[in-house]
């Protein structure tokens, strides 16, 4: 029995003996318990009750390829490229970036679950299967890295497109590449480009999104961190729904950016600052300081303003909220 098989089998949240998996995939009881805990390694919450049976704290649906298609509207769908869902990858993006050469442009990847999943920094992004979104998609310009300046904040732009077509309207962007829900990450984006400097590149964008987290992860994090089901009372839309959306709004978007640039985002991205007119703690090359956010120029770049007066644009950065009171 494969992990994926009894994932599926578990999936409407309903308690299932041992004995019976065993029996529905020919296996022993002993693999199922094998797979039970490959499983609760990935974070994946499987309760046991003696007599009780397996079962998941929730229903789940797995990601399916035609069940996305069938939800997308006819622009976006005669734009996309291939669109793949794999059980398991390394990384969304590094499959992408592996097969980049022979991949059409708007080429999508989902996956349940990720072994090296990462985030900005190449700090590592937990995946348990069937909980959350990991997507990435590969999309093609001709012109070289500078037309793409502020890609990954026009991304989250997306991102909150996506998120208002689900229903939520209560997320935020923070410079400059994480989604945010109050003071808890929702999603975040990692933007990788290659190709030549001055004429065709490529740039494959990564997206994360907590759809529903369990404890572990929580506990895991090391940053507050929410997901669509807290944000919708315990009841968040079904997957395949979610990746629809966020796929949609990818293919819109990045087609629009690469007419017009981050110009074309660059309004709707200040009316979801988080960290406009906010007192912040910055620490880039020029080394720790304390500013006030006051926006983004058209390249994306984060404006702050020191209590000096003197007004520095920041294009690198860790940058957190500075605590009221806090020193």
């Amino acid at each position: 029995m494969l992990a994926r098989d009894l994932l599926q089998a578990l999936a409407d949240g309903e308690p299932v003996s041992g004995a019976a998996l065993a029996r529905h995939a020919g296996v022993t009881r002993a693999a199922v318990w094998k797979q039970i805990e490959a499983l609760r390694l990935k974070g994946v919450p499987v309760d046991a009750k003696v007599g009780g049976g397996y079962r998941l704290p929730w229903p789940i649906q797995l990601l399916d390829a035609p069940r996305v298609r069938q939800r997308l509207p006819a622009a976006a769908s005669s734009a996309l490229g291939m669109l793949e869902v794999h059980w398991e990858l390394d990384s969304t993006s590094s499959e992408l970036a592996r097969r980049n050469p022979v991949l059409d442009d708007l080429a999508f990847v989902l996956a349940e679950t990720q072994s090296a999943g990462r985030g900005r920094r190449g700090r590592a992004w937990l995946s348990p299967p069937g909980m959350n979104l990991y997507l990435s998609v590969l999309k093609r310009f001709d012109a070289g890295f500078a037309s793409l300046s502020g890609l990954s904040l026009a991304v989250g732009v997306m991102l909150i497109r996506a998120l208002d077509d689900l229903g939520i309207r209560t997320a935020g962007l923070k410079w400059p590449n994480d989604v945010l829900a109050g003071n808890a990450k929702l999603a975040g984006i990692l933007v990788e480009l290659s190709g030549e400097y001055s004429g065709p590149c490529a740039a494959v964008i990564g997206v994360g999104l907590n759809i529903r987290l369990p404890d572990s992860v929580h506990e895991r994090a090391g940053q507050p961190v929410t997901d669509i089901a807290e944000l919708t009372g315990g009841s968040p839309p079904d997957r395949n729904r979610v990746a629809a959306s966020v796929v949609a709004a990818l293919t819109e978007g990045l087609l629009a950016f690469e007419r017009h640039g981050f110009a074309a985002f660059v309004d709707e991205y200040a009316s979801h600052d988080l960290l406009l007119g906010k007192p912040l703690r910055i620490l880039d090359p020029r080394g720790e300081y304390e500013a006030v956010g006051e926006g983004v120029d058209g390249r994306g770049a984060l404006r702050v303003r020191r209590a000096d007066g003197t007004a520095i644009t920041v294009d690198s950065a860790e940058v957190s909220v500075r605590r009221s009171g806090v020193a």
